[in-house]
């Protein structure tokens, strides 16, 4: 089988490796792909700028499954140009990925299926969105697609303005709305689902780490880490997501006639009062990926090609029960800027530890260099939290570049 993975991050890096290992494929490609993961997987050949070129050199080459990675594909219709050509295609439509590429129709989804949520009101205009907001600490997010970037926590009216600036006088993230969200607390967990055609399972639970610094402050990001485990949460627990998250948001596809064939991340709040959606993701999270993947047990690729053509059910994944810790290294200057070009060493020095791309390039001398915001994830296992925090902060110690950013406490805070 030949597959395709259409994504250049460390997500897709993960995916890669995923379907690299899995014994039904046997070939991997990947687009755009990176320095790194095109040392594992093949680049496609033709020119390439834009869905249906992509997807004529997917027909080219005889591409039997693509997997979208990157959102930013799947909202501009990869999954409907793919399947159109008669490529199975693991991915969401581009009118169902409106769930993460629009957060108020993810909202009013929500609302609509009595899944449980904060609070929200919507603005499209600098002053109306001051005026919507009532109180503080209050939530602002972007209505569109932002790289996790797109949401503030504001605890007083100077941060709510200099976010409000940002969107509406410097259009940072491009024209859109802007939510006003009730401020939820609580620990954060990420449940992601396999969805096809009305049928789900439910993958390893997850908890992101968004804040820059240690103990959840600084700047929001795209994550720094994150740590996967059947024992993040209890089985109780996990029962609760799935009756009142994960269920009910499966059957809304169907009554909306939403086609969705993919992945179904739900963000969430465990709040006092409960469960409490904050977003959906329409793709794996990204580091979410990076921790999970690694702990499927089975042909990952198998499992993709019968869920991509409806038949989820046929073959369902198991998981290890063990821990698995990913912790991200940043690049100087990160989120607001990034610089690129810091030499990357130590990568050959690290053992028992998986190391997946994100901002990284290769320099004329064949080393590896920094190349974006979030450069490398560290991604330790073990059969219990410990084990797995020694092995992934051990390793990642041998990596370094200048301007380096980590956190020290992911996999211990919240914990």
């Amino acid at each position: 089988m030949k597959v395709i993975v259409v994504g250049k991050g460390g997500r897709e890096h993960a995916i890669v490796t995923a379907l690299v290992e899995s014994d039904s494929a046997s070939e991997v490609f990947c687009y755009p792909g990176s320095d790194a993961i095109l040392e594992m997987a093949k680049s496609l050949s033709g020119e390439i700028n834009d869905v249906e070129s992509l997807v004529k050199s997917m027909v080219d080459e005889g591409i039997d499954l693509c997997v979208g990675g990157e959102e930013s594909w799947l909202a501009m219709g990869l999954a409907d140009k793919a399947r159109q050509a008669g490529i199975p295609t693991w991915g969401p439509v581009q009118f169902s990925s409106q769930l993460e590429a629009s957060k108020e129709f993810a909202k009013e989804f929500m609302v609509r299926h009595n899944i449980p949520t904060g609070g929200y009101d919507s603005a499209e205009d600098y002053e109306s969105a001051k005026s919507a907001i009532t109180s503080y600490p209050t939530v602002l997010k972007f209505d569109g697609l932002a790289a996790g970037k797109g949401v503030a926590i504001c605890f007083n009216e100077s941060e709510a303005e200099s976010f409000l600036d940002e969107v509406f006088i410097q259009k940072r993230f491009g024209d859109g709305r802007i939510l006003i969200e009730e401020y939820l607390e609580g620990p954060e967990v990420s449940v992601i689902a396999a969805v096809a055609d009305g049928e789900y399972q439910i993958f390893t639970p997850a908890r992101d780490y968004k804040r820059l610094s240690d103990g959840d402050k600084g700047l929001n990001t795209g994550g720094m880490g994150a740590v996967a485990s059947r024992s993040l949460v209890s089985g109780e627990l996990l029962g609760q997501i799935e009756d009142e998250v994960i269920r009910p948001s499966v059957e809304g596809l169907t009554k909306d006639n939403m086609d969705f064939r993919g992945f179904l991340y739900a963000g969430l709040m465990l709040t006092p009062d409960g469960p409490k959606l904050l977003e959906y993701n329409c793709r794996f999270g990204d580091p979410e990926a990076q921790a999970v993947l690694p702990l499927i047990k089975g042909d990952f690729a198998a499992y993709l090609m019968s869920a991509a053509k409806g038949n989820l059910m046929d073959g369902l994944i198991d998981f290890d029960k063990g821990w698995s810790i990913c912790l991200v290294l940043a690049s100087a200057g990160y989120p607001s800027s990034s610089r690129s070009g810091d030499v990357i060493n130590g990568l050959d020095l690290v053992d028992g530890v998986r190391v997946y791309h994100a901002g990284t390039e290769k320099n004329n001398d064949g080393q590896y260099v920094t190349n974006g915001g979030r450069v490398l994830a560290v991604v330790g296992h073990g059969e219990t939290r410990e084990t797995a925090l020694e092995c992934s902060y051990t390793e990642s110690e041998k990596i370094s570049f200048d301007g380096n950013q980590r956190r020290s406490d992911i996999g211990r805070l919240h914990f």
